[in-house]
């Protein structure tokens, strides 16, 4: 059986790393976008699992000018500076690779691209496969039947593998050699390969079909005619400096020695340290067991002391996260109308309460109130179930309008909008002062994550029951809250509204010392159910004015 070397194409994955969680940032409690590193020690741990690669390295480029440069001074010349957030994780990227005990290549004056052709090029001489992991197209040249593009799909999670078929296939060229033909008549804007203008991906392709590559096709400009022979005349030189600017070299003068990329044993300590300090807790069990926790560092556990000694932060880092069976708490399951009529007494004479609706879908105009959840007191909390029949659920939720109307009565919650948006379509119309945690906290940490989950871990050292526990792990195989039993519910239920409520505890004092509290009490909770109704009330359209634009339009 034929060994197999994994080369990774080093900036072209930190870059796309990062780029993926562009819309979601991962980010440590203290701030840190750590994206790009979580992005590629989830490619390195997905091959390393999956493949099982006997060789592997990884190849980065340099500052240093290329040959490439020295041909086109304006090679690259257009490339936007390194993102700083880029910048800052490829010290910890390289800690990354060291503690894989993986070699990282580095050639000064020669790009990624050309070591790794360099190296593939050298391994066809042994029992080897190679597989180069990259999202660039220009690596489709250097494919045979001994080299593939492990490229990272573009349809989601995986790898696309591309071998000669493949790249035949997309490039639409009978040899691979001739995409180095394609790459050179179409340019590239991001590499500032200048390409001959008015000629695109398509319209290369089927030059080089017809005279097989630019050198034949600069020899046969009398078959063009038009503006199109016009710029392969104008710029045939032009043509020829891109073919040299997209090949790559694969004979830089590196020693190559394929037992020096043998895997090794990983650096065990060093990855449980550098996975606890980037909060990577996923990654860690997943790569060391469900005993690996990292915690979250400064803010774990409630603390925000950046002057914490190290001792300090070794016992955060090292915690263990509480669940419910840690902790001790009070969580009720409420049915039959004197239990609920007792529930609405106690709720009416308290100040404030904190409250989360269950349903049986996300979208608050057509979804069925499978219940209700309240807390008023830290661990303590109740489950009440409504009865699928409509009209049932009705009258139960008669019973709760003095509560939800009461002005002088604070509502407490999480993404609260969603739930006024719920009770508003239900007939309820929901009166504040509202305290909502999901907002508050996006005001006094505005880079990090404000889901309820990551905050409950972060701030609270505790981890909630996952709603993948009641209805499954996959969409289409989920099932509706509606078609739990309320005891299969009512813990789940209690545990958000009480965490929800320890949040607030956690996170308000943090407003005033942001200077936010202003900010947050006037506008943002004002805002909110004005934003709640805009919703619910909707928009008038026009149908028949929509109707004949999109006859127009087509």
């Amino acid at each position: 059986m034929a060994d197999k070397l994994f080369l990774l194409d080093g900036m072209a994955l930190v870059y796309r790393a990062h780029f993926a969680f562009m819309r979601n940032p991962i980010m440590t409690s203290t701030g840190f976008n750590s994206s790009a590193i979580y992005g590629f020690a989830n490619t390195l741990l997905s091959i390393m699992e999956n493949e099982g690669p006997s060789h592997i390295a990884v190849a980065f480029d340099t500052a240093e000018p290329t040959e490439r440069h020295e041909k086109f001074e304006a090679y690259k010349a257009t490339r936007e500076a390194l993102p700083e957030d880029i910048e800052a994780a490829l010290p910890y990227i390289d800690r990354l690779i060291k503690g894989f005990n993986i070699v990282a290549l580095k050639a000064p004056g020669y790009e990624a691209d050309d070591i790794i052709g360099t190296i593939a090029r050298v391994a066809m001489g042994g029992n080897v496969q190679t597989y180069m992991v990259t999202p660039d197209k220009d690596f489709a040249q250097l494919v045979n039947d001994r080299t593939f593009i492990y490229r990272p799909s573009r349809k989601g999670g995986g790898f696309d593998t591309l071998g000669v078929t493949e790249v035949l296939e997309s490039w639409q060229v009978e040899r691979i050699d001739q995409v180095i033909d394609v790459l050179a008549l179409m340019g590239d804007s991001v590499d500032n390969v200048p390409g001959i203008p008015g000629i695109g991906e398509k319209t290369a392709k089927k030059l080089v079909a017809k005279f097989g590559s630019v050198e034949k096709l600069l020899d046969s400009t009398s078959e063009l005619k038009g503006k199109q022979k016009e710029n392969v005349e104008t710029y045939a030189e032009q043509g020829r400096l891109s073919k040299d600017l997209v090949t790559i070299n694969c004979e830089v003068p590196i020693p190559v020695e394929l037992d020096e990329f043998c895997v090794g044993e990983r650096k065990d300590a060093e990855l449980k340290e550098l996975f606890v300090e980037l909060e990577f807790n996923s990654l860690g069990q997943r790569l060391f067991g469900e005993q690996f926790n990292a915690g979250r560092g400064k803010g774990f556990a409630g603390t925000t002391d950046d002057a914490a000694t190290a001792e300090e932060q070794g016992e955060l880092f090292g915690a263990t996260l509480k669940t419910m069976a840690d902790v001790e708490h009070d969580y009720q399951l409420v049915q039959g109308e004197q239990a609920v009529t007792d529930l609405v007494k106690t709720l009416e004479q308290e100040g404030s309460l904190c409250f989360d609706t269950e349903t049986s879908s996300l979208d608050p105009r057509t979804t069925e109130l499978v219940g209700i959840a309240f807390a008023w007191k830290v661990h303590h909390a109740v489950y009440v179930p409504f009865p699928p029949d409509q009209e049932a659920s009705t009258r139960l939720l008669e019973k709760f309008r003095p509560l939800f109307e009461n002005n002088a009565l604070e509502k407490t919650g999480h993404n609260l909008k969603f739930d006024l948006k719920v009770l508003r379509w239900q007939g309820i119309e929901v009166a504040g002062p509202f305290f909502d945690t999901m907002i508050a906290h996006a005001l006094v940490d505005p880079d990090q994550r404000h889901n309820m989950d990551f905050l409950a871990e972060a701030r609270l050292g505790y981890s909630p029951v996952p709603i993948t526990s009641l209805i499954g792990e996959k969409k289409e195989e989920q099932r509706s809250m509606r078609d739990l039993a309320p005891e299969q519910i009512a813990d789940y239920a209690a545990e958000d509204a009480d965490i929800t409520l320890q949040l607030r505890h956690s996170i308000e004092p943090e407003l005033k010392e942001v200077n936010a509290e202003r900010v947050f009490r006037e506008i943002e909770v004002q805002l909110m159910p004005v934003l709640a109704d805009m919703e619910f009330e909707g928009i008038a359209l026009d149908t028949d004015a929509l109707a004949e634009f999109s006859i127009t339009l087509g």
